[in-house]
């Protein structure tokens, strides 16, 4: 009899995991998983990622691998299993004793564990690699995927080697999972992870029980009274986002100093009293955390009743992700952003990067004396650099050309003077900078949007909402309508062609103006007017 995989992953959904029902979008992504195929999945927070992995784990032989990049994550996925009938969850990380990694590899090995957490800097260790391929992991799942694309550049460069490192275990199914990818994240995904013919399964992103809102104020000291009102007002448990560990800590002190319980979050913490942090929010002890872009990344909590931004974040991606955080019980929740124009200012301070032109030379050298192919935990061992800074400087050079890297995951040196190869980097890294400072330019449309929120922000992900959602500060105000185009013409989501940029998908359609993500520039709004004038775009 043929194998009926939907009615078998149902049956280990109802009776391992106490899931009664799949959805739809579940059950394709497992299903085509279990056939074979690789799979990107984009989600809404709350719609059930992590049982994408874990039902067809059960029925497929070998280990899973679950790279995840936060310990608290980890630590949140392996509970979850732990709660069920499935086999056990283990994780590996520099957090834990070694002596808890070694039990952790010998459940894997004995068969007594089914899940492996691991972060991506695990990956880019040889021995891990070695340990990896003697077990044959039948499933690789990259969660929050979307870092592969928004830390895998600068913050946690090893998130671009784990394409090679899937390739080194021999390519088992891979599943790349997020909550937050429009398209050119997603084509980022699929390209660094090196996905081969992804069956793709994107849900819908509108999130209705969400209230959008901006407020705007004058000055940097407004913010804090403006929190205060507004958070007088709010239900409870939320969260305020800040740009740095210092306005964390001020917001925190600020709010407690008026009777609730809040605590700052940040990276700069020790693990213990972000750990008891994280705990303390799960438990309904806090009222308010205030953190930084460090907390919340897989919180499973449902009753978040408000997310505020202190400022704006780096781009919508983030500024979706981070929302998403609110209401996932379905109930309403408020999402609002204080905004000031010269936070722009400051957001692009934070994401810019400095080229590394000597670590940079000082790579290219050392690959090329050193005559053969190496690994990068070779050249991290070379080089006088940090772990960090030398990842970075190797992704630099292999996508400016200068280096190759082969079927094994080594490195070779392609290009001619190491001056050089500088000089081909630092224009890569431009690039990148083009595309982050335009990204915080969208951002600046969206809080000075008067046309609907909810229609901008989902049009940046590709979705096209045919009316004013009704549930936003513009839509009250009553603004929402006077922007909306009275055509057809670039919606959202439409692949276009600019006479001198190339291509590119549109992402935001006012009546007068259309914002377009190029590939080569990044975003770019332009008059329509001027646009049909001068024949500067093309639907593709």
């Amino acid at each position: 009899m043929p194998r009926d995989v939907g009615a078998e992953l149902r049956r280990t959904a109802r009776e391992t995991f106490g899931w009664p029902e799949l959805h739809d979008d579940q059950l394709t992504a497992m299903t085509r998983l279990v056939e074979g195929r690789d799979v990107l999945v984009v989600m809404p927070t709350g719609a059930g990622k992590s049982a994408i992995y874990q039902v067809p784990a059960m029925v497929l032989d070998g280990p899973t691998v679950v790279v995840s990049p936060l310990t608290a994550l980890q630590r949140d996925q392996v509970g979850q299993i732990a709660d069920s009938d499935a086999p056990d969850a283990v994780a590996v990380n520099s957090a834990q004793p070694a002596r808890a990694s070694d039990n952790a590899w010998e459940a894997v090995g004995d068969g007594d564990a089914e899940y492996l957490f691991l972060a991506p800097e695990q990956l880019a260790k040889e021995e891990v690699l070695r340990s990896l391929a003697r077990l044959r992991p039948s499933l690789f799942v990259v969660d929050e995927a979307h870092c592969v694309s928004a830390w895998g550049h600068d913050f946690r460069p090893d998130y671009l080697r784990l394409g090679q490192a899937i390739e080194r275990l021999g390519h088992p199914r891979v599943l790349a999972l997020t909550a937050t990818a429009g398209g050119p994240v997603r084509d980022d995904i699929v390209r660094h992870l090196g996905l081969r013919d992804p069956v793709r399964v994107v849900s819908g992103f509108d999130r209705p029980g969400l209230y959008l809102a901006v407020s705007a104020v004058a000055a940097e000291e407004d913010k804090s009274a403006a929190l205060l009102d507004w958070v007088r007002e709010a239900a409870m448990p939320g969260l305020v986002y800040t740009a740095t560990r210092k306005d964390s800590e001020r917001y925190a002190g600020e709010l407690a100093r008026h009777g609730l319980r809040a605590a700052a979050y940040h990276a700069g913490m020790k693990a213990a009293d972000r750990k008891r942090v994280h705990d303390d929010f799960l438990a309904d002890r806090l009222d308010v955390v205030a953190a930084t872009s460090a907390f919340g990344m897989g919180i499973d909590k449902p009753n978040v009743r408000f997310v505020a931004h202190m400022s704006v974040p780096e781009s919508l991606d983030s500024y979706y992700q981070q929302i998403g955080r609110a209401g996932r019980d379905g109930a309403r929740a408020d999402a609002l952003l204080f905004y000031r124009p010269e936070d722009l200012g400051l957001q692009k301070f934070l994401t810019a990067r400095r080229l590394d032109a000597e670590g940079i030379r000082e790579v290219a050298q050392t690959l090329r004396d050193n005559g053969e192919a190496a690994t990068p935990h070779e050249v991290d061992a070379e080089v006088d650099q940090s772990h960090r800074r030398a990842m970075n400087n190797l992704n630099l050079l292999e996508q400016s050309g200068q280096v190759e890297v082969t079927a094994q995951g080594r490195f070779s040196y392609d290009g001619d003077d190491p001056e050089r190869a500088a000089e081909d980097a630092a224009e890569v890294s431009q690039r990148r900078r083009q595309l982050d400072h335009s990204r915080i330019e969208v951002l600046r449309q969206y809080a000075e949007a008067r046309s609907c929120r909810r229609q901008f922000l989902l049009g940046y992900f590709g979705e096209v909402l045919e009316r004013p959602c009704g549930f936003c500060d513009t839509c009250d105000a009553g603004t929402a309508g006077e922007e909306l185009p009275a055509d057809d013409a670039f919606r959202p989501g439409t692949a276009v062609r600019h006479a001198e940029w190339g291509p590119g998908q549109v992402v935001h359609r006012a009546a007068d103006t259309v914002t377009v993500l190029f590939e080569q520039v990044g975003y770019r709004s332009l008059s329509v007017p001027t646009v049909r004038e001068r024949s500067l775009l093309t639907e593709m």
